[in-house]
């Protein structure tokens, strides 16, 4: 059979563009911040309203051109409005089970919730700050984690002052919390 007639993947997702979901808790339930609610909303509506219509007016006109088959504009275009509806479908699924937590109502408490930047020490002395935050709006590069990881859940209904155990590959860590802080109410 000739290579023509195989299907390529297009993508992370199977033959009907499914994605699989970031991890969330057993119950289901994504808690999020209404910061990163508005991000993820504000994605949607950009690519609902600006971007999914430009390509489709790319694509209408590449289709117009003729052959479609060796037309880069098409091709590329019919392409990226898969990814496009693929995102489209994933942040509306994300939204529909979205829990915005209002972390500032723990404002200067001393135990550890959704929302709280922790400070901690390891057995070595050294100091780490994260911040727990939901599946969808955490970013380790920002000192962000999500309240799903293990570090996150050992940390979880801790106060300061507080030692917690965390299971590592490598064994068990204790950790001892220094700090634990919340957004102000705006």
């Amino acid at each position: 059979m000739s290579k023509a007639f195989t299907r390529e993947s297009d993508a992370d997702g199977d033959e009907d563009g499914a994605v699989a979901p970031p991890p969330s808790a057993p119950s289901g339930i994504n808690y999020i911040t209404r910061a990163g609610y508005e991000r993820l909303r504000s994605e949607l509506f950009t690519l609902i309203d600006d971007e999914r219509p430009r390509i489709v007016e790319i694509v209408h006109w590449a289709a117009s051109n003729g052959d479609r088959s060796e037309n880069g504009d098409y091709l590329y275009g019919k392409k990226r409005l898969r990814e496009i509806d693929r995102r489209i479908r994933f942040l509306t699924q994300r939204l529909e089970i979205a829990e915005v937590v209002d972390s500032s109502m723990h404002h200067g408490g001393e135990q550890v919730f959704f929302g709280a930047t922790v400070c901690y020490a390891d057995g070595s002395g050294a100091e780490t700050t994260v911040t727990i935050l939901g599946v969808d709006e955490a970013d380790s590069a920002q000192g962000q984690i999500s309240w799903v990881s293990p570090v996150a859940r050992a940390l979880l209904k801790a106060r300061v002052g507080d030692v917690v155990r965390l299971v590592v590959p490598g064994g068990v860590q204790e950790l001892e919390i220094l700090s634990v802080e919340y957004p102000a109410a705006s």
